[in-house]
């Protein structure tokens, strides 16, 4: 066997051009030197030899420190190509180990080829099968593996005829030692025998060689992941037995029993078995085709392979994620716990995408500034995406946190900070196949304002190396469940690295308001001050009550600039700095009883005339209970006033003062005059903002109680004063005219109606 590495530049050598005869272009000859572009197995017809070509991963700087690239720090690439070299300088273990590796590429390569059949950087062509025509020089595991997968393929006929002779006389009741070991019992006058005694052979070496056989196909399904359908059940050797095997006891055993067999194809099995647990031995193979499975720019499988095991497939992902508009494509993409619920003990945890590439370098390479540069550009593409759909600019329709997450809190305007990362391989100097995922370096921060954790440019970067070889067989094997476990805990090392770096770099308050206090125009009030600090935490079974993080930069430089802040939040917060991520933010701070704000004294609300908006309309609606006018002035989950009316659907029930959309559609409603149902002459006016239709499942995240269908709500800026109005005289004639309406049904007027009901001084 030739072992060459990808992308190594071989000297322009007799050797070295045998070797890559058909595997090197001649743009690929350059200044002497010639680079194989190829990972995977190939027959060179030319040497009657296999060429294996290795990922460059396993180059590496020269353990004696002359900066030159070798194979495991060790083997110079071109002394690879020499027979002699290989056979008297390689260790054991690393021959071993680059057998074993050859299957590992293979089945890779198998597996990437069947998850994109139509790819273009395949090169296959069928594989050879053992034979018995002129021996040629040792075989390949690979080849050995192949030629044993292939025979079930193609000998089923003589197989079943092997297993059909082995069983033929199994249920066949020897009568002689039964009536002298077995007692009976007589039932109607005949004797009944219960434990009836079968012929068998004493000893079945054909049953023995397809037991050996069939206990090699089941360990290259479980270990390698070969498909291999097995159509006959025996007793297989168990796993230690098969250890044993493996370690001396397959090639004594077979050794005792290889004279026992006569036919072509029993001697050809018996080879083939042998050549396993002694794969140093050469085996005849016909070599009248050639044959190879090579891939090019082996990179993308690597990022498939990482693709596979971490992220999330593009068809799963919105449109313009990963596949960039800027024509940029991200390597890896996938939902994870988003920053704000790192901050809690909550289930109901909001996600955000997590964004990954993969670096297929040669051990020990550091990731360069343009990669840097190219991961921050894609994380900002995709928060800028994800803010197009939430303000719905393109005219579509999205539902948050399926399509889009909410990277920006309306309540603190903070942003989510965005988790970037590198994975590149790596080998450990034993070569196990160990899961691994080792961080290199610290995690960094890039940013635009310093002191401001919770910005849309606080971007965070941390590089990972993973084995190469775990990653690989996991790959190869396509096992579901294996896949799903590692994703899983890999996915938990990321969130946990984050958080340490987050809980290293920052000192973490949560606060909750003060009694009375309104958060949102607190925060408001003192935007520029808290900006970027701030955030809104979500906290599981606390919906009467807010909770928020306040992230400082632990540096020194900024300690009094948090000095001023924190006695800024003083009189409006209460908080604590016993914090830290992943705490329940309840379990820290007292219940604090959230007080709707007391009415504003009339003289201080802001005067509007009726007479302005004589052709607008006035909404007047009721509210039943406190705790129902709590939540209107600002106890939901943003702290906003606002008015909800039901809105009747062309499908289900109709609810009880239920509004037409397209009734309200034709409404320029200005005002809502707010009335006590319990006293109708008691009310306040509001000022209209804007409105929005929510469903609901959006009012019951807004703390709404038993919401029931859809809404149209109407937010308010302020509380003002339009005079004073007779509002139970209004209810009374409106119902009188409406007999059928339910009462409390929202009631709309112009102003020029209004008018006939406001009270003279």
């Amino acid at each position: 066997m030739k072992v060459v590495v990808e992308e190594y530049p071989y000297p322009d050598t007799a050797d070295a051009r045998a070797a890559l005869r058909g595997l090197v272009a001649d743009l690929e000859n350059l200044e002497g030197r010639q680079r194989v572009n190829y990972v995977g197995y190939y027959y060179n017809p030319y040497l009657h030899d296999t060429v294996f070509c290795l990922p460059k991963v396993v180059l590496q700087e020269s353990a004696d420190g002359d900066k030159t690239e070798k194979v495991f720090g060790q083997y110079r690439p071109e002394d690879l190509l020499d027979n002699s070299y290989w056979l008297n300088n390689v260790s054991t273990e690393h021959k071993e180990f680059l057998f074993h590796l050859s299957v590992w590429i293979y089945r890779a390569i198998n597996v990437y080829k069947s998850q994109f059949p139509q790819s273009r950087i395949i090169k296959w062509r069928q594989v050879q099968i053992a034979g018995h025509g002129k021996k040629s020089v040792p075989d390949t595991y690979l080849d050995i593996l192949l030629a044993l997968i292939q025979f079930n393929n193609e000998n089923r006929d003589f197989l079943l005829f092997t297993i059909k002779n082995i069983h033929s006389g199994y249920n066949k009741i020897n009568w002689t030692r039964t009536i002298s070991h077995s007692q009976a019992y007589v039932q109607d006058g005949s004797p009944v025998y219960l434990n009836p005694v079968n012929k068998k052979k004493m000893a079945n070496f054909d049953e023995e060689l397809l037991v050996i056989y069939y206990s090699i196909l089941e360990y290259l399904r479980q270990h390698y992941g070969f498909s291999i359908h097995i159509d006959y059940n025996f007793n297989l050797l168990s796993e230690s037995q098969f250890k044993q095997y493996q370690e001396s006891l397959g090639c004594r055993r077979l050794l005792q029993i290889k004279y026992k067999y006569f036919s072509d194809k029993a001697l050809e099995l018996w080879t083939l078995c042998y050549a396993f647990f002694d794969y140093t031995k050469a085996i005849a193979i016909a070599t009248d085709q050639r044959q190879y499975l090579l891939v090019q720019n082996f990179n993308i499988v690597f990022e498939a392979m990482i693709d596979e095991l971490i992220g999330t497939p593009e068809e799963d992902i919105p449109q313009g994620l990963k596949s960039q508009k800027d024509g940029k494509v991200v390597d890896h993409l996938y939902k994870d716990t988003a920053l704000s619920s790192l901050m809690q003990a909550s289930e109901e945890q909001r996600r955000i995408y997590y964004i990954g590439d993969s670096k297929y370098y040669k051990m020990h390479r550091s990731v360069d500034e343009l990669s840097e540069y190219k991961q921050y550009t894609y994380a900002k593409n995709i928060i800028h995406l994800n803010l197009r759909m939430l303000l719905g600019e393109d005219g579509k329709t999205y539902k948050e946190g399926e399509d889009y997450f909410v990277y920006r809190d309306p309540v603190t305007e903070g942003y989510e900070i965005t988790p970037n990362f590198f994975i590149s391989a790596d080998l450990d100097e034993d070569l196990n196949y160990n899961e691994k995922l080792r961080p290199l370096g610290e995690v960094k921060f890039t940013r635009q304002f310093e002191n401001r954790l919770f910005d849309r440019d606080t971007l965070l970067l941390s590089h990972y190396d993973v084995n190469f070889l775990h990653v690989l067989s996991l790959y190869a094997r396509d096992k579901e469940y294996e896949k799903a476990a590692w994703k899983s805990s890999v996915r938990k090392q990321f969130r946990e690295r984050i958080k340490e770096a987050l809980q290293q770099k920052y000192t973490f308050y949560t606060m909750t308001a003060r009694e009375g206090v309104n958060a949102e125009a607190f925060f408001k009030e003192n935007f520029q001050q808290l900006l970027g600090k701030v955030y809104n935490i979500r906290c599981e079974n606390e919906r009467a009550q807010q909770y928020y993080a306040l992230a400082l930069d632990s540096d020194s430089r900024y300690e009094e600039e948090n000095d001023l802040v924190l006695a800024l939040l003083e009189p409006g917060f209460h908080y604590t700095d016993k914090y830290h991520l992943g705490d329940n933010p309840a379990e820290l701070l007292a219940k604090v009883k959230q007080v709707a704000p007391a009415p504003i004294a009339s003289s201080l609300l802001t005067m509007h005339h009726i007479e302005r908006y004589l052709d607008k309309h006035f909404l007047i609606g009721c509210y039943n209970t406190q705790e129902q006018l709590d939540w209107i002035l600002g106890k939901n989950d943003k702290g906003t006033n606002l008015y909800n009316l039901r809105l009747k659907t062309r499908k289900g029930p109709n609810r009880a003062g239920a509004i037409s959309p397209s009734l309200l559609k034709g409404m320029d409603v200005k005002f809502v005059v707010l009335y006590d149902n319990n006293n109708r002459n008691q009310y306040r006016v509001f000022h209209v903002h804007h409105h929005a239709t929510m469903t609901e499942e959006r009012m019951r995240q807004a703390w709404y109680p038993h919401p029931e269908g859809s809404y149209f709500c109407y937010v308010f800026d302020e509380e003002v004063t339009i005079g004073s109005l007779d509002v139970a005289n209004v209810i009374a004639d409106w119902s009188e005219a409406n007999p059928a309406e339910e009462t409390g049904t929202p009631i709309f007027l112009t102003g020029e109606q209004l008018l006939e009901y406001r009270k003279l001084a």
